[in-house]
């Protein structure tokens, strides 16, 4: 990978890029009110679990199928088979928020213009437009996501900057075979089970007192 898209990749996956991701907990914050997630290793089990079995293994192959498609029709219909694929009415706000946000930027600063709103799809398009490598690119993807989600967790938690960092590096064997796993962009091995983040995004609707908008 050159130096220029390693600088891309890192701009677009910082957490100064202006998608809001710090705003999303993907239901972590319920499932902290539930008590399912109570210290650093339950939120490496949870965050191993959504790499394997939920949102992590399902971007990465939406990311793919994004790379490798051809036309605006064919974004078109991974876009919307991304925003079905989505089990929750916060679920599905926090991927569109996201990808409209990063689809507004792109237009604005890289002249890529995108009519799509899924986040891993735009992300997965824009690779492609700029020929960024996409087992690197849905890797760093992959780390972003868990970053995000062990700072959202943070706030909520007695999990410190340093453990949330080892939590970050433990999990990178996992992100990197959740990225392997997606390359081919088969969206015929598209499932989840990761029911209960589900559930948590689910119960989060109703939340009384919360800090975060998933």
């Amino acid at each position: 990978m050159t130096t220029d898209a390693a600088l891309l990749l890192q701009q677009w996956l910082s957490p100064a890029f202006p998608i809001g991701a710090f705003a999303y907990s993907h239901g972590i914050e319920a499932a902290v009110e539930a008590g399912w997630i109570t210290d650093t290793a339950s939120l490496h089990i949870w965050l191993s679990d959504l790499l394997e079995f939920g949102a992590g293994r399902s971007d990465a192959l939406f990311i793919a199928a994004a790379y490798r498609a051809q036309t605006p029709a064919e974004w078109a219909v991974l876009d919307a088979q991304a925003l079905a694929f989505q089990p929750s009415r916060e679920r599905l706000f926090e991927m569109t928020q996201q990808g409209e946000a990063f689809v507004r930027t792109l237009d604005e600063v890289w002249e890529i213009t995108l009519d799509l709103r899924a986040y891993p799809v735009v992300f997965g398009a824009a690779v492609a437009a700029k020929d960024l490598p996409l087992e690197t690119a849905t890797t760093l993807y992959l780390q972003a996501f868990c970053s995000n989600l062990i700072a959202s967790a943070q706030r909520l938690l007695p999990v410190g900057q340093t453990q949330g960092q080892r939590l970050l590096m433990q999990l990178a064997p996992q992100i990197q075979a959740a990225a392997k796993q997606g390359l081919d962009g088969d969206l015929q091995q598209l499932a989840s089970v990761g029911f209960l983040s589900d559930i948590a995004a689910m119960k989060h609707e109703t939340q009384y007192s919360r800090i975060f908008r998933s």
